[in-house]
């Protein structure tokens, strides 16, 4: 098996970076919630590693009560200084209080979020040959982050915005060959 071709981003060496690779990048992902999930691990993400947010997952997942739009929306200070002490997320109050907000905000949008963020799906984006050929951006996320912007959400700038459209499947940015990408979804 050592002779697949996989995106270089893997670093080839983590079982979970290579797990989240083959199995969950690009493939997509739908639903308030689940999509919520992403938009709030991207978020956290922001100026560190993703495997380090891989690594916290489940730690994310218990204390943001499995990412449910509707609880987290109801989070108060107490709940804000409750995550701020928990050792096993991030803890950055930016980030936290944004986790919040985006919640609220979710919750008043006309349409879902999964609904309203999958409008921006680019199935026809090029394949890129190279890790060199993936954007950071692409006027698709431009025009998603100032949608969600515009929604009240936070932490959504144009490359928090195209990591979420990759990794919930609006774009395949699975390199050419690469073993994710000719597998089916």
């Amino acid at each position: 098996m050592t002779d697949l071709i996989r995106c270089t981003w893997t670093g080839m060496a983590d079982p979970l970076y290579i797990a989240y690779h083959d199995d969950e990048w690009g493939r997509p992902v739908r639903g308030d919630d689940q999509v919520y999930e992403r938009v709030t691990l991207e978020a956290f993400q922001s100026g560190l590693s993703w495997l380090t947010i891989l690594r916290k997952r489940e730690n994310f997942r218990a204390a943001f009560d499995g990412f449910s739009i509707a609880k987290v929306a109801a989070y108060t200070e107490h709940d804000v200084e409750r995550l701020l002490a928990d050792p096993g997320i991030v803890r950055n109050r930016a980030k936290v209080e944004a986790a919040i907000g985006n919640a609220r905000a979710a919750q008043d949008l006309p349409v879902g979020l999964s609904e309203l963020v999958w409008r921006y799906a680019d199935p026809d984006a090029p394949v890129p040959k190279a890790m060199a050929d993936v954007p950071a951006t692409t006027p698709g996320s431009v025009a998603l982050a100032k949608e969600l912007k515009r929604h009240g959400f936070r932490f959504v700038g144009p490359t928090t915005a195209y990591a979420l459209m990759q990794a919930i499947g609006l774009v395949n940015d699975h390199i050419e060959g690469c073993v994710a990408r000719v597998r089916p979804a």
